[in-house]
Formats: structure tokens, C-alpha cells, sequence
């Protein structure tokens, strides 16, 4: 099973409250289910008995993460180089065991089919491919129109998500496949600099695209490097992506807004929890609308209580777009709008 790799996590976690108050669903919804010492111990009860797998309450729980990366940046027994107490990690392993099994939900086999039927396309030849990523192109298409305005020359590729959100519902070997079809959509664009948009895919190609003879950098570092004149004015209250924060420690989204000249205000509380509203999981939206309802609750009680009025900024589109649908009275924006 998958999550033979990570007995050593299983072991550590199963028994360790100490991050529970970094659980973004957790937070929300208060049940004990939802933090990462309950993730682990599920995976012990599988490592004792594989029936246990068939749990539809362990398989509901462990797909209603929201995969936030929050408790494994922050707990202070990880280590990068070792991956020591990678919680993520254990969660997808779980997931991949789940899928292999044959034992997905019908809504997640739904959604998986959906994203395997991919036809990657290009237009226009440039230097600078942007991959119009389809987050963006479905519920935040203001996100790339801003990005073509500043970069008009870029040629644009489109056509699927490249892997990532297969990935990430346990799908392995199709998101591996599906990836396979992106990368040869780009390398025959020939491209120098492959710009997305959506951190997640961001974080995905950086770890299936690197060394294929390309850059890939994200949107904000792009626009960062057009070096934009410091003619904004006031302040900003910002959300950070849980894959930029807390899974490539990439900090060019509030550095692209500090020079542009925004002030920027941290949203909540403290910089250890996660606001981008189950970002890290892709798809919670689609499959588990209750818990990204609550999450969205949250940072709605948040806005209204501490920044009333103010225009909240985003890095990841997944966090404009579950906001807009369960809290479309808050004024949120993307990066990309901002600069534009």
C-alpha cells in the first residue's frame, strides 16, 4: 500500500495535538476529524487492517481535506530534506490507496473522468507561454485578461488542467498521463518561460517539468520582472496560496504588490493559518460544498469584522472563486487585477 512509505508519519501524528489549531477545516467546523492527528490515525487503522479502507466515513473525511500544507510548514519536528512528518504526503498516499482499490466515491470518479479528457492547444508564438489554466478561464477569466494586459505579446496554451488536480484526488498514473500531454504541448510551442497563473499547477510542474529545457515561474514573478512602477496608492489586505506559502515557500505575489506600491496587510490573524479556503485540495468546491462553505464562513466573519469595506486580494484564483460563489458580498480580487 501506498502509505507503507510513511509509517514514520503514522507513528508521529497519530497521537500529536499539536497542530490541530493550524487545521483550516478544523477551524471551521470543529471536528476533531478534520485535523491532522485524525488523518494519521486512520491511516494506522488501514495499516492494521486493510478492510478498513472500505470505511466510507474514513474515505469521506480523508476527501474532505482541505490539504492546506499549514501543519506540516509549521510543526516543529518537520524537515524539508527528509520530508520527516509530511502529513500531506500521507494524506495523498491514502487517496492513491483509496483510487487503486477501486473504492473512489462516484462524485470524485466523476470529476476524474472529466479531467482525464484534456486537448492541450497553443496560440500565437512566443518566448512566453502563459497557461491559461481552466480556474482561471471558467471562474476567474478577469485574473488572465488583466495578465494580457500587461503581457500582450505572450502566446497563451490551453486546453485542461495538466495533472494536478488528478493528482491530488489519488489518480496517479492518469494525472501522469495527462501531464505527459501538456509537456508535449509545450515543448512544441518552444517556449523559453512557461508562466501559470494557478499555484497549484505551478507547484505540479515544478515538481514534473523541471530540466525539459524551459523556465517556469508563476504570473506574479513574471509581472514582478516587468519591473511595474510603484504608481499604486493605499492598502491591501492580502490571502496567500497555500501552495505558494506553505509548498514552494514562493513569496512573489506580496512582493509584486509592494512594488507596485500597495501596502500590504497579511489577512487574520496570525501568518501560520491558512485563509485560501481549501485551495490546496483544487476541486473541495466541486465535491464537498458544505466544508468549503464553512471555510468561506470563516473568512467572511473575519472581513467583516476587521476589514469591512476593504478589497481583498488573492494569489490563487480557486480562493476568488469559492469566495465569490459562498460570500459574494466581499470585494475580492487577484493579483493580476490589482497590478493591471
Amino acid at each position: 500500500m501506498n502509505i507503507d512509505k510513511y509509517l514514520d508519519i503514522i507513528s508521529a501524528c497519530r497521537f500529536c495535538f499539536m497542530c490541530r489549531h493550524l487545521s483550516a477545516n478544523g477551524l471551521a467546523t470543529g471536528r476533531e476529524c478534520d485535523t491532522p492527528r485524525s488523518h494519521a490515525l486512520i491511516a494506522d487503522l488501514v495499516r492494521m487492517d486493510k478492510a478498513n479502507l472500505a470505511n466510507p466515513d474514513y474515505i469521506r473525511t480523508i476527501y474532505e481535506s482541505d490539504l492546506s500544507g499549514a501543519n506540516r510548514r509549521h510543526c516543529r519536528g518537520y524537515h524539508a530534506d527528509t520530508n520527516c512528518y509530511d502529513e500531506i504526503g500521507l494524506q495523498l498516499a491514502l487517496r492513491r490507496d483509496i483510487v487503486e482499490a477501486g473504492l473512489a466515491p462516484a462524485e470524485i470518479n466523476a470529476i476524474a473522468e472529466q479531467l482525464k479528457d484534456v486537448a492541450f492547444t497553443v496560440k500565437g508564438t512566443a518566448d512566453v507561454l502563459y497557461y491559461r489554466h481552466p480556474c482561471v478561464d471558467r471562474h476567474t477569466p478577469e485574473a488572465a485578461d488583466a495578465f494580457a494586459r500587461l503581457a500582450p505579446n505572450a502566446a497563451v496554451i490551453e486546453g485542461g488542467d495538466c495533472g494536478t488536480a488528478l493528482d491530488i484526488l489519488g489518480f496517479a498514473q492518469d494525472a501522469q498521463a495527462v501531464a505527459a500531454k501538456f509537456l508535449a504541448a509545450v515543448k512544441a510551442a518552444n517556449c523559453k518561460t512557461l508562466v501559470i497563473p494557478h499555484p497549484g499547477a505551478y507547484h505540479f510542474a515544478k515538481q514534473n517539468f523541471a530540466g525539459q529545457g524551459f523556465d517556469i515561474i508563476t504570473s506574479a514573478d513574471y509581472l514582478k520582472g516587468l519591473a511595474p512602477k510603484a504608481a499604486k496608492s493605499g492598502k491591501v489586505v492580502f490571502i496567500d496560496s497555500d501552495f505558494l506559502s506553505n509548498y514552494e515557500s514562493c513569496n512573489a505575489p506580496r512582493e509584486l504588490l509592494a512594488a507596485a506600491g500597495y501596502q500590504v496587510e497579511d489577512f487574520g490573524t496570525n501568518p501560520e493559518e491558512s485563509y485560501a479556503c481549501g485551495e490546496g485540495a483544487m476541486v473541495q468546491m466541486l465535491y464537498a460544498p458544505t466544508i468549503a462553505k464553512a471555510l468561506v464562513e470563516r473568512v467572511a466573519r473575519f472581513a467583516k469584522a476587521y476589514y469591512d469595506g476593504q478589497t481583498i486580494v488573492v494569489a490563487a484564483p480557486y480562493t476568488k472563486a469559492v469566495i465569490s460563489r459562498f460570500a459574494p458580498e466581499l470585494k475580492v480580487i487577484t493579483v493580476e487585477e490589482a497590478i493591471a
